[in-house]
């Protein structure tokens, strides 16, 4: 029977002179048309000989299937995404928004040329790592400073720089895996370095530094445990004493600090997340930390620490490979210089604005929405609910932020099966189920995406008619 129905399928030069494929080709390239349609066919077959297709399309049905695929093809895999899941740092969805004028600048050095390694004042060859240092001296209280293209890259730069064949000194509970597999002593490992870890997991004291340090040893590391806490039985060394260690026994002292918090937020009630300025000041060779994430920058990875340190990180042949692009430099620095001014920052910066947006405000945009769904959709109901958010990315992992959003039950589909054709529509829009219903979280729907929001719910309601 299937090698029947395979004997049956239109030639591709019966296709070829077709209408139907004529006109598709006015609208797109020959080419891309004829690799859709081969790709199609393919499926086709397999289709039918594992019993799936049990009758031939006809040709026009071929051609349209075939404009479905091109439209696949020629659509970019990366898209626009709604995020309502209410994790406002959300690695799967992109990290942080940038501010409108980190975009602007973006912009700006996309679609004209600009001075990346050229000093305007002499005339002469600049150095692109001179771009946003100013700002950086400013906001961190460092000497100096060096962007590479994510932390992951500052953390390997600076085993490999300082540590290479000898010994990392770190407390057995800061051996930390982050988002991507991302070990620390897999670092250590590729960089050179040679991993020497101190103290339980639990409780690790300044005397376990001071016993492990030997002549060959070159670097003394903390890392900041941006994604998980350990509670109860637990002593942690504070980085004052590390720094004076590091100082008796002449070798660095580097922490990596993660997120990238430039400003106080003792006024929220959380301690724990190390401030960079703050750091810095208690005698740390040198600190990094993430662009993407509580900085609400590009991706990058800053380090931050005494000249001397950050001359050796620029002279190591590593540096090249993973140096950032002019689109980072020109989107870090316009969002660092929102920091200067901190109230202004939180209202420009779209992760601090979330962060810091004020519970009524989201209510309201709720009950907004609410009214406007009940009005469209009758096959559906609709609350307005409390949540909570979290600021996702590693940051304040114990930390949740009272929020609201809307609720749905749909009447004519399974929740699953809303939340499927929601992730599917142009726009996608993602959401969580919780309790049987999903939810959407006001706090990381941006106000110009509401319309959005709206059309997506109509639609993903009438497929289900």
């Amino acid at each position: 029977m299937s090698n029947e129905l395979l004997r049956k399928i239109p030639k591709v030069d019966e296709i070829l002179v077709h209408d139907d494929w004529q006109e598709l080709i006015k609208s797109y390239s020959e080419g891309i048309a004829k690799d859709a349609l081969r790709q199609y066919l393919d499926e086709l077959r397999v289709d039918i000989k594992t019993g799936k297709v049990l009758s031939i399309p006809v040709i026009d049905v071929i051609v349209d299937e075939t404009r479905k695929k091109i439209v696949i093809l020629t659509t970019p895999t990366l898209r626009r995404v709604i995020n309502g899941t209410g994790t406002i740092i959300h690695t799967n969805l992109g990290r942080s928004l940038l501010a409108k004028t980190a975009i602007d600048a973006i912009i700006t050095v996309a679609s004209h040329y600009s001075n990346l390694e050229y000093d305007l004042e002499k005339g002469d060859r600049g150095d692109r790592h001179d771009h946003c240092i100013a700002v950086l001296r400013k906001l961190t209280g460092a000497e100096d400073a060096l962007v590479v293209n994510n932390n992951a890259g500052a953390v390997f730069l600076v085993l490999n720089t300082f540590a290479e064949g000898k010994e990392v000194i770190i407390s057995r509970g800061e051996l930390v895996e982050i988002g991507g597999s991302f070990r620390i002593p897999d670092v250590m490992k590729k960089s050179g370095a040679i991993l020497k870890e101190v103290g339980t997991t639990n409780r690790t004291y300044i005397a376990d530094y001071e016993r492990a340090i030997t002549d060959n040893t070159g670097l003394i590391m903390k890392v900041h445990t941006s994604n998980y806490r350990i509670r109860g039985f637990t002593h942690e060394t504070n980085v004052e004493a590390l720094t004076a260690l590091g100082k008796r026994s002449n070798v660095p002292t580097f922490y990596d600090a993660g997120s990238g918090l430039l400003y106080s937020v003792k006024a929220e009630g959380i301690l724990d997340e190390p401030h960079i300025f703050q750091e810095i000041a208690k005698g740390l060779d040198m600190v990094s930390f993430s662009g993407d994430k509580l900085l609400g920058a590009p991706q990058a990875g800053i380090i931050a620490g005494e000249k001397d340190f950050i001359d050796a990180l620029k002279k190591n042949p590593m540096t090249r490979a993973l140096r950032p692009d002019k689109f980072t430099l020109a989107g870090l620095e316009s969002t660092l210089l929102l920091y200067l001014d901190m109230e202004h920052a939180k209202k420009e910066i779209p992760t601090l604005r979330m962060i810091h947006e004020d519970v009524s405000v989201l209510k309201t945009r709720a009950q907004r929405l609410a009214r406007q769904l009940k009005k469209k959709c009758n096959n559906v109901t609709v609350s307005v609910v409390e949540v909570y958010s979290e600021v996702g990315g590693g940051s304040f992992p114990d930390v949740v932020i009272p929020s609201y959003g809307l609720s749905f039950i749909p009447h004519n589909m399974s929740v699953e099966a809303l939340e499927a054709r929601l992730r599917n529509l142009a726009v996608p829009i993602v959401g969580r189920i919780e309790k049987e219903r999903l939810l959407f979280d006001m706090r990381t729907i941006l106000q110009e995406d509401e319309p959005l929001v709206l059309s997506g719910l109509e639609t993903a309601l009438s497929n289900g008619q």
